[in-house]
């Protein structure tokens, strides 16, 4: 009893709302690990106002998926299908729920496990696609080659005219990044989007 309740102290309940879409005004209940902070739904809505019409259609890449929310999001608003790529067992299985509840199970697949391993076998579509990365923010200075290598591998494998969008709040500037001069960088508040075209 006292395991399943530190356990159970680790994970909190969280709600967060698709923007617009199909799925406009539903709701994603998770319930996720104390050290993750769901991106602030401002980042969320600049994220896809900047992608406009790079969204519908396209298969879209959540790496280091979390909540789901941003290929949720990318679904509502028309992506062809997601991939969500996500390590924590709980938070799959919650992207998992959230695709059978709202019938996306045939659009959405979960890959679980973890996204510097995920990539190194990935073989992407022959189209454009959007890759979203948002690592653990530790990962910027605790795990700074890897992360390199992922966007560098993510890079080097897509498609023409795919886009790849890294989150986070501090650590790596554009310049440090793989092909650093082709990044553009948008910050709102604390957050940072950085994007590149293929």
């Amino acid at each position: 009893m006292l395991l399943a309740r530190a356990r159970y102290s680790f994970y909190m309940r969280v709600q967060l709302r698709i923007v617009a879409g199909s799925l406009r005004g539903r709701k994603l209940i998770c319930q996720i690990h104390e050290g993750l902070r769901p991106t602030p739904q401002m980042v969320r809505e600049a994220f896809f106002s900047i992608m406009g019409d790079a969204i519908p259609d396209r298969p879209f890449i959540d790496v280091f998926a979390g909540t789901g929310a941003f290929g949720l999001e990318a679904l509502s608003r028309g992506a062809g299908q997601a991939v969500f790529v996500e390590r924590d067992v709980t938070l799959a299985s919650e992207i998992e729920r959230h695709l059978r509840d709202f019938h996306l199970s045939d659009a959405g697949r979960v890959q679980r496990g973890d996204a510097y391993r995920w990539v190194e076998r990935w073989q992407p579509p022959a189209e454009p696609i959007n890759v979203f990365v948002s690592p653990p923010f530790a990962d910027f200075t605790r795990r700074t080659e890897d992360l390199i290598q992922l966007l560098e591998t993510i890079q080097q494998k897509v498609a023409p005219g795919s886009v790849v969008v890294l989150q986070g709040e501090r650590g790596l500037a554009a310049d440090q990044l793989p092909d650093g001069s082709r990044w553009e960088e948008r910050r709102y508040g604390r957050n940072l989007l950085l994007i590149w075209l293929k």
